[in-house]
């Protein structure tokens, strides 16, 4: 397995990440951040609540659930130093993309990034990671059937069940034809495949969020939910450092604004 690569530790300040590691530590273990507000939700549905979700900061690998919100001062500085190491270029042409250039959808076997091989499919794999009261087909521990999902995108919570699949999909927090466009289509079939199949850059969020998204980049298209755009913009950089992906100059100036840059 290819060993991947750490941005947070070359890109965090002396004295600045530990702090911030035990005042997230401290507000978990007052039990989180609570509920999302009126301003995301309008006031509509149940709002999900932080306490499940990990800062992007707290989560490299991308193994562990969720988008939590990145709000200290010292987390949202190291924020835009990440998002500060981004390359730039131009968009290039769509030409040739086809989602099957980057594998059969949620293969099992795209070596190089955490929970593969492991008997269950990437998006089963995402479920497990995000959702909480999961029940799984019977007989099975990979199948999740339904569960209740805390959308990092909307700020609501979900109850999700498997005949009706569509209500919850997983997000390639950078669309495939982005970066088909951003590089990709020069790849390696294998590289490809590690991103498509990346619980790095896998989020299960709200349907209709995910289809309004589309393959855009930041600057055209924000999470609804304004408390994690900061994390958003955090967790679409790591994925393209990961991978040494440029974005656009355009999205690169939306992202950092995110985080008070």
């Amino acid at each position: 397995m290819t060993p991947r690569h750490r941005h947070r530790h070359h890109a965090t300040a002396a004295g600045t990440a530990a702090p911030a590691a035990l005042a997230l530590a401290a507000a978990l273990a007052l039990g989180g951040c609570g509920t999302i507000g009126d301003e995301t939700s309008g006031g509509r549905g149940p709002t999900a609540s932080d306490g499940h979700a990990v800062s992007p900061l707290e989560n490299e690998e991308g193994t562990e659930p969720g988008l939590a919100p990145v709000v200290s001062e010292a987390d949202r500085e190291e924020a835009r130093r990440i998002i500060d190491g981004l390359a730039t270029r131009g968009r290039g042409p769509r030409t040739g993309y086809d989602r099957d250039e980057f594998g059969y959808a949620w293969m099992d076997t795209a070596d190089g990034v955490p929970l593969v091989r492991n008997g269950c499919d990437t998006r089963n794999d995402l479920l497990k990671r995000d959702g909480r009261e999961l029940r799984f087909r019977s007989g099975s521990d990979c199948v999740v059937v339904s569960m209740t999902l805390a959308d990092p995108y909307t700020g609501k919570e979900i109850d999700w069940r498997k005949q009706d699949a569509a209500k919850v999909q997983i997000d390639h927090v950078v669309p495939l034809s982005y970066a088909w466009q951003m590089g990709a289509s020069r790849w390696p079939e294998d590289k490809r495949e590690r991103l498509a199949n990346d619980p790095l850059n896998l989020l299960p969020v709200d349907g209709s969020a995910n289809s309004a998204k589309g393959d855009s980049g930041p600057a055209s298209w924000l999470p609804p939910n304004k408390r994690i755009r900061c994390a958003y913009a955090v967790r679409f950089a790591q994925v393209a450092l990961e991978y040494e992906m440029p974005v656009t100059a355009a999205d690169k100036r939306t992202m950092a604004r995110q985080c008070g840059g």
